[in-house]
């Protein structure tokens, strides 16, 4: 497919170059093809496949309407779509990367409401769609559901001996620093934790009851103690790293560097993708997420992503039709075809999701896809986007030792009392 990729910060300006023939106004743009130009503001598109498999599958079903992606960097993605919004770009679908994001560009007044699309779903067969409904209304449907497990390489636990399908955080630590091998760029991790406070904020909050939003963080000290205790034994690349080199997990853990990856489930889309092309042969398998206390229930957490219609689309009919689709059946056929979990579920879905070729699909691997709870990452609250910056710039001066743990944590509690209303 020849397909053009927009940059996100020039997109008014390179659709203007690379499009002829366009309408003006309020006229949807129109290519020199005479198909309407349907704009979707989406991350890291050539390594995303569930992004190349959702606009194929449309175009197919929609063939006169060519969905350009406007692809920004995924580290870059909220910022980059914040700005583009305060400077009213017209960007006709925006990607809603978590709920966070949602709510702040829902409660801006920047999405435009598709209740009427909602009505029309089937709910019975959703997961993930209650967090968008503000009062009644939604702003963004979700098109897929993701929640974290771990990821393993089998060659390099080959002979550990550990019960994978029941990890308490406890045997994890003890395992990555089992696992960690040789020295300097040579270095085998056990383990690799990414830059995303989720990792532990998440995980914490979800398996203790704690509230990300509450003001009382003392519930997340015992990840960051574990976190931090990895990072001294040289067990996990260190966070001050992995951050200042834009590390990516999946270069740790694709060429093996890393020996277990906690993740979420969107990740094996990639793997099944590379090791089909052969840019990668690691020998990976999935297990559920440790947790606190053996032989509990396995409870971890996760974020519906979602479609939304920018409130000044210049497309809005045909990104109204993208947003409905992509969250119904044929959205959910596409993605989970190539391993992705739809947010829309039925037996043929669940079928062929399991049915992909690559796909690990023995024991464990159905264990960690069964959790007895999903949380969600971050509660959708008028205060959530505030507090998780906040969260996360006292996260960065942890992970780089500006700050210890309880002086950290305290400093979360209170920016927040004082800070956000």
């Amino acid at each position: 497919m020849n397909r053009r990729l927009v940059a996100g910060l020039a997109v008014a300006t390179a659709l203007a170059l690379a499009v002829t023939g366009c309408g003006g106004g309020d006229e949807p743009a129109v290519g020199s093809d005479g198909r309407e130009i349907l704009t979707v503001a989406l991350w890291n598109y050539e390594n995303t496949p569930e992004f190349k498999a959702l606009i194929e599958a449309f175009e197919a079903a929609h063939p006169d309407i060519d969905v350009e992606p406007v692809d920004i960097l995924a580290d870059d993605y909220s910022e980059k779509v914040t700005t583009m919004l305060a400077g009213g770009d017209r960007t006709d679908v925006l990607t809603m990367k978590n709920v966070t994001d949602y709510s702040r560009y829902a409660l801006r007044g920047q999405l435009a409401s598709v209740a009427d699309e909602a009505a029309a779903l089937d709910q019975s067969k959703y997961l993930g769609l209650e967090p968008f409904d503000l009062d009644g209304d939604y702003f963004a449907l979700p098109y897929r559901q993701d929640f974290w497990v771990l990821y393993y390489n089998k060659t390099l636990l080959a002979d550990s001996g550990a019960d994978l399908a029941n990890l308490t955080w406890a045997e994890y630590a003890d395992l990555a620093k089992a696992l960690t091998s040789g020295s300097g760029q040579d270095t085998v991790y056990g383990t690799y934790h990414h830059t995303w406070r989720s990792i532990i904020h998440s995980t914490s909050a979800a398996q203790t009851g704690g509230d990300l939003v509450g003001g009382d963080y003392g519930f997340i000290k015992d990840r960051y103690d574990m976190v931090l205790d990895l990072q001294t034994a040289g067990a996990t690349l260190p966070w001050a790293t992995a951050s200042t080199q834009k590390v990516q997990y999946h270069t740790m853990f694709a060429t093996e560097k890393a020996a277990m990856l906690p993740m979420g489930t969107w990740y094996a889309a990639r793997l099944i993708d590379e090791k089909r092309a052969g840019t990668t042969d690691v020998d990976w398998g999935i297990a559920p997420l440790p947790q606190i206390a053996e032989g509990g229930p396995v409870t971890t957490f996760g974020s519906p992503t979602a479609f939304a219609v920018n409130n000044k689309a210049r497309n809005a009919e045909a990104a109204r039709t993208f947003v409905a689709w992509a969250a119904g059946p044929d959205g959910a056929a596409a993605i989970a075809k190539i391993g992705v979990f739809p947010a829309y579920s039925d037996e043929t879905i669940t079928e062929t999701y399991f049915g992909v070729e690559g796909m690990t699909n023995d024991e464990i691997a159905q264990r960690a896809f069964q959790p007895d709870e999903v949380v969600l990452e971050m509660p959708v609250d008028e205060r959530s986007s505030d507090v998780d910056t906040i969260l996360t710039e006292e996260h960065e001066l942890i992970m780089i030792g500006e700050r210890s743990v309880d002086d950290g944590l305290a400093e979360m509690a209170d920016r927040v009392n004082s800070e956000v209303d």
